[in-house]
């Protein structure tokens, strides 16, 4: 049998196949930022894989960077992700949510009212986003997070994770890549701060530290994950040293007993990210990017991860588990409307016969 079908343990979690769907913005949640019948059919169709990541997920108000995400802080999204987190597991799956902090990759025009657009330091990135109504717009600049704030947005992490268990999550994921909030504590180009969580790699992976055992101690390491790309540069990030900065987190981090790294495997001039990985990472690993089933099925044989990830290929196969198992073609999937309202080009992309 190929690897990819055989059962794999990461920390609490038994997956009954080493197939993961990676986490994926699409944009259709609800006027409240819940989730809707749409995300229960979305993710009930894929419950195939062997452990779903859900889309970003804010924490909190201040976390919405995009329009049309989801929330877990109110009880009408706790409601709705409930139905979700049902509606996988009356399929024999398992799925996990990602908690994703925008900080200061946000506009004011996606936000809800009260909410801020915060970061480790008041460099506004040179980037875009899309608002709803108005196309592409420059982010809006940041205000500094005091100390004292972060440790407030820790307990939000700390919060969203009990409140994904109470929605019957099998657990959280960490998402520390993109040049979102914990990336910008990570990087040494948005990371400016005098206080304990900036200038040293030390100080700059407190944030992310401080994180991750907030929300093992919430809700238990094993069911907790880290999702990261170092050497990443979207969004305007840019570490002067990333291997240093990345060696040590995954040299505390692996101390933690987390259910597993989630690696998006990518070599970039400053670092080769996965060989980095492999010098300092000891745990389960989840590796992600541009794998077929050829490739992520030589990968778990040749023992370079436990378990593989696959985004775009869910888009259009929410069957892809049965389509690799059967050697079928992949569908593809329609561009325009991976970001639209509605179902079309998220839940009409039919199984194969």
């Amino acid at each position: 049998m190929s690897p990819l079908f055989t059962p794999v343990r990461l920390g609490a979690l038994n997956l009954r196949n080493a197939i993961v769907m990676s986490p994926m913005t699409r944009s259709r949640a609800g006027a409240q930022d819940e989730p809707t019948d749409l995300h229960v059919e979305y993710y009930r169709q894929r419950a195939g894989a062997g452990l779903i990541v859900t889309e970003g997920v804010q924490p909190s108000p201040d976390g919405k960077g995009y329009c049309r995400t989801p929330g877990i802080y109110s009880p009408a999204q706790i409601k709705g992700w409930r139905r979700v987190a049902e509606a996988v597991h009356a399929e024999g799956g398992l799925v996990v949510m990602q908690l994703m902090h925008c900080g200061r990759v946000a506009s004011r025009l996606n936000k809800p009212d009260g909410s801020d657009i915060v970061a480790p330091s008041a460099v506004t990135a040179k980037a875009e986003i899309y608002a709803e109504g108005h196309g592409l717009v420059p982010v809006d600049p940041p205000r500094a997070l005091s100390t004292d704030e972060v440790v407030q947005v820790v307990q939000d992490y700390r919060q969203a994770a009990l409140n994904a268990r109470a929605a019957g999550m099998d657990g959280v994921e960490l998402h520390c890549s993109s040049g979102y909030l914990p990336m910008q504590f990570l990087s040494s180009n948005t990371n400016l701060r005098d206080d304990r969580y900036g200038g040293s790699a030390e100080n700059r992976i407190r944030f992310v530290m401080e994180c991750l055992t907030a929300m093992g101690e919430a809700i238990g390491f094993d069911r907790v994950g880290l999702r990261v790309c170092p050497g990443f540069g979207y969004n305007d990030i840019d570490d002067a040293d990333p291997a240093e900065t990345y060696g040590l987190l995954f040299d505390r981090a692996s101390a933690l007993g987390l259910a597993y790294l989630h690696l998006v495997r990518r070599s970039f001039p400053k670092v080769d990210n996965f060989a980095l990985t492999r010098a300092h990472w000891r745990g389960p690993l989840i590796l992600n990017n541009e794998l077929d089933g050829a490739s992520a099925a030589q990968a778990l044989r040749d023992g370079l991860a436990d378990a593989v990830s696959f985004g775009r290929p869910f888009i259009g196969n929410p069957d892809l588990v049965e389509r690799l198992r059967r050697g079928l073609p992949l569908s593809g999937y329609d561009q325009g409307r991976v970001y639209t309202p509605g179902p079309q080009g998220y839940i009409d992309y039919p199984a194969a016969t």
